[in-house]
């Protein structure tokens, strides 16, 4: 089997204060109302500080619906978030970060992914499937802010 990984990335522009991105980014167990791709988003545990550290998501991807676990890093808080994969059904990584800088009238984001499926895809699929989800991403996340 081919094992492919990629490394994607997006920035925008969003017109709302720093905390405000943040406070949406980790506030994970509403993700479905706002990241149309994500039906479920489980708090499967907690760190030290009481912060959500691994969330359990159900999610539809390429067609189908897919589970996962993320473990969220938060040593460079507030101004970057990342995550590895802990488990899933479809990839063998999923390692990603959301990046936030306060700049003239909102916040810049920098969001990267990147992903290492079980499943072999032609490259172009592969390339358009991880334009989708970095776009969608950041889309949603600005439409959540800017409301």
């Amino acid at each position: 089997m081919m094992v492919m990984t990629d490394r994607a990335a997006q920035t925008t522009l969003i017109n709302a204060p720093l905390q405000r991105c943040v406070d949406i980014v980790l506030d994970f167990e509403r993700y479905p109302e706002w990241a149309k791709d994500v039906k479920e988003a489980v708090v499967r545990g907690r760190d030290a500080d009481g912060r959500i550290s691994r969330v359990e998501y159900r999610a539809s991807a390429l067609g189908r619906s897919t589970h996962y676990t993320l473990e969220y890093d938060y040593s460079e808080a507030p101004a970057r978030l990342s995550w590895h994969l802990v488990e899933g059904d479809i990839m063998r990584a999923l390692n990603g970060a959301y990046s936030f800088v306060e700049v003239d009238g909102g916040t810049q984001v920098f969001y990267e992914l990147d992903i290492e499926l079980v499943v072999p895809l032609p490259g172009f699929v592969k390339r358009r499937a991880e334009a989708r989800i970095l776009i969608e991403a950041v889309k949603e996340l600005k439409a959540r802010a800017e409301s």
